[in-house]
């Protein structure tokens, strides 16, 4: 009987092993889960960025919990690369009729954030310096860039980890924010 048992566990473990490894493959790697989906928007109090064009204010929570419109988080830093691709992208967002555009800056010095902003522009009403990471942490962050859709009862309707393109922007975001304008 014990030596039964020697084979077989062995064999039991492969096949526990061998089924998480199968189900890992069906599921999405670009995929990466947020628990904030469906919640309101987490507590958060930050600093303005100094010199940068938008408010001096600086941002907190209830900039996304009033108002009528949907509202884009960005988290961007002037050291990130992605972050500089995805701009024109943050820009043109901006502009759009029922959206407000609120950045902030990851981990980054504020004479590197500002310049960064004077040479690109700066599309954001308010940026906020999460110069610590600190509210990074309660946004549930992998890195920078990451941009979350709130609707206008500050409840966070998506999120998405790195750069936006133009497929990602014209499949899954504008879609969200027509259906949250209505």
């Amino acid at each position: 009987m014990v030596r039964r048992l020697a084979y077989l566990l062995p064999f039991l473990l492969l096949v526990i092993v061998a089924g998480y490894f199968l189900f890992g493959l069906e599921r999405d790697p670009g995929e990466l889960p947020s628990a904030l989906l469906g919640k309101p928007v987490p507590a958060f109090d930050l600093p303005a960025l100094t010199g940068a064009t938008a408010s001096e204010d600086g941002m907190n929570t209830d900039d996304l919990t009033s108002g009528r419109d949907v509202k884009l988080v960005n988290f961007f830093a002037s050291w990130c690369v992605p972050c500089r691709a995805e701009h024109p992208l943050i820009t043109r967002l901006a502009g759009m009729d029922g959206v407000r555009m609120f950045g902030i800056n990851y981990k980054d010095a504020p004479e590197d954030a500002t310049g960064w902003l004077q040479r690109l522009g700066d599309p954001y009403e308010r940026i906020g310096a999460d110069r610590t990471g600190r509210a990074g942490i309660e946004w549930g962050i992998y890195g920078v860039p990451e941009t979350f859709v709130v609707d206008a009862d500050g409840i966070v309707r998506m999120r998405h980890a790195g750069p936006l393109t133009p497929e990602i922007v014209e499949r899954e975001l504008l879609p969200l924010i027509e259906e949250l304008q209505r």
